[in-house]
């Protein structure tokens, strides 16, 4: 087989295109082919699709294509031109590469799976490109997969803040809570930071949203009731969220009874700062016995711990009911406490025990969101940090858009 021959197929070269000469150059480890078409063939004009007889050619370009044994490998053509009645002169549509790229669509392709697997960083070296070339395969990948994207009703999303750097730089994420992709990526986190995600949605689209899992940010939650006609209702204040904010108060109560101790020479608590953030039963096997002469001490901490473990079994009761129930108890223990922390925590989840309790209506908690927060952060650190938000909402979508990436190869055009 000759070497045109073997690089038409190499490179899913089809009529009225055909290879037609080969040159290499061992020195450089580099192949170059030239492509060239058929004589007296009639184009599509890209814009409408009838048919033109050719009017001229452009200047030769070069496209990156996949290696050929180790050896950089890159095609050669003069794209024709036609001349359209309609639309003027256009330069016609390439089979092998997308408009103004200069790679072929097999080369980003395989760019893109290992894109996906490293920083930019470690697959330019993989791929032998520069650092400008890698992140415009990215990012041109990310606006073809929003440009594909269906407009689709959403029913339940997530809403959460994400550290971009340091100085309190945040993005805000809108996540799928159904399918555990990332919908939007809005700069800060403001009540302004969601408009426009809501915006480009269509009155379908927010009248199809049901339950809206979130965090008692009071922006987010304005820009809820902003947006969505009745969006007070849907709602759902994240579990998570709220235990957080009670084992931070139990962590509160820990430091001052700590303190107090220290004084007298006890250091009862002394080491047990992570003990009291365990659930009883994820404690570690090994801290059982000290965690239990603990309990036994009589420690305000104990009883902040108590209170805790109690209010996590506010989404466990069988019905809506039986949770309303079983806050009211709890309330009134926590607000009787005597411990200040405590019953902040009770006063501020008074005021919103219905977008709690809600939970029981749309089982629904951040817990995707989290975990999309996680590969967020796995994203930035493979990056070293990101000093360009807008590089780092591009790689948020390529990683975690659930986007349709690829170009169009030979074989599926």
């Amino acid at each position: 087989m000759q070497d045109t021959e073997l690089y038409r197929h190499l490179l899913g070269i089809a009529s009225p295109w055909t290879i037609a000469r080969v040159a290499l150059d061992v020195a450089q480890q580099r192949v170059d082919v030239w492509a060239e078409h058929e004589q007296d063939r009639r184009w599509p004009c890209p814009e409408c699709g009838k048919q033109f007889a050719l009017y001229d050619h452009s200047e030769e370009r070069v496209w990156r294509h996949l290696d050929s044994c180790q050896f950089l490998t890159y095609l050669h053509a003069s794209p024709p031109r036609v001349q359209c009645p309609e639309h003027g002169v256009k330069q016609v549509q390439l089979p092998w590469a997308q408009e103004r790229s200069r790679f072929t669509m097999m080369f980003e392709r395989f760019a893109l799976e290992v894109l996906r697997q490293s920083d930019v960083t470690g697959a330019c070296r993989i791929l032998r490109l520069s650092w400008d070339e890698g992140w415009g395969l990215l990012k041109r990948a990310v606006e073809r997969g929003l440009k594909r994207k269906q407009r689709r009703v959403v029913r339940r999303i997530g809403i959460d803040e994400k550290a971009a750097a340091k100085r309190h730089r945040y993005v805000s994420v809108v996540c799928d809570l159904e399918r555990g992709t990332i919908e939007y990526v809005g700069d800060d986190r403001k009540e302004t930071s969601l408009d426009g995600y809501f915006d480009a949605l269509s009155v379908e689209q927010r009248q199809g949203i049901e339950a809206i899992a979130m965090d008692m940010w009071h922006p987010f939650v304005a820009a809820v009731r902003r947006h969505l006609p009745g969006g007070e209702a849907k709602i759902v204040y994240d579990r998570f969220h709220v235990m957080k904010h009670m084992g931070d108060a139990v962590g509160d109560v820990r430091k001052r009874e700590h303190r107090e101790l220290r004084r007298t020479g006890d250091e009862t608590l002394t080491g047990s700062r992570f003990l009291w953030l365990y659930a009883e039963e994820n404690l570690p096997e090994r801290e059982r016995a000290r965690f239990a002469e603990l309990k036994s001490a009589n420690l305000k901490t104990g009883r902040a711990w108590a209170i805790k473990e109690s209010l996590r079994r506010l989404w466990h009761c069988r019905s809506a009911a039986a949770a309303l129930r079983h806050w009211k108890r709890w309330h009134f223990w926590a607000t009787h406490s005597r411990l200040e922390p405590v019953r902040k925590v009770a006063a501020m989840l008074r005021e919103r025990i219905t977008n709690v309790l809600r939970y029981y209506a749309h089982p629904i908690t951040n817990a995707v969101a989290e975990g999309l927060n996680s590969k967020i952060q796995t994203i930035k650190k493979m990056a070293c940090g990101f000093r360009n938000r807008e590089h780092f909402k591009i790689a948020i979508y390529f990683h975690c858009g659930g986007l349709d990436l690829d170009p169009i190869t030979h074989a599926e055009a």
